[in-house]
């Protein structure tokens, strides 16, 4: 998949991917290419359905601290079915395992699907 169809397939969320996103897909465009590859092959690759693999990919975005790439993926949960309330339960899921570091992906979160 090329870039430029990722970016239209984004459906007007391009303003919802990071800064440091934007500069490496201009700035490394091969780079760029080749991780779209991988991660479009891993998606192929899931069994989940899409709203499930979204609501999975928000809590680990969340347990990492990877607050960048939540808005863009609730964005993506919320097309693909997902309530406000299992956006919060998906960012809450890794409390107990990875502590309160998720509950800075909350207000990210809620902010990106009330929108």
């Amino acid at each position: 998949m090329s870039l430029k169809k990722k970016g239209n397939e984004m459906n007007g969320n391009e303003n919802l991917v990071s800064n440091a996103y934007q500069i490496f897909v201009q700035e490394a465009p091969e780079h760029a290419q080749a991780w779209m590859i991988a991660v479009q092959s891993l998606g192929n690759a899931c069994a989940l359905d899409k709203k499930t693999e979204s609501l999975a990919y928000l809590a680990v975005l969340s347990v990492k601290g990877l607050d960048s790439g939540v808005q863009f993926h609730v964005k993506v949960a919320k097309e693909a079915g997902a309530s406000r309330e299992e956006i919060i339960s998906a960012i809450l899921v890794g409390l107990p395992a990875a502590g309160n570091i998720v509950i800075r992906s909350l207000p990210v979160a809620l902010q990106a699907y009330d929108s």
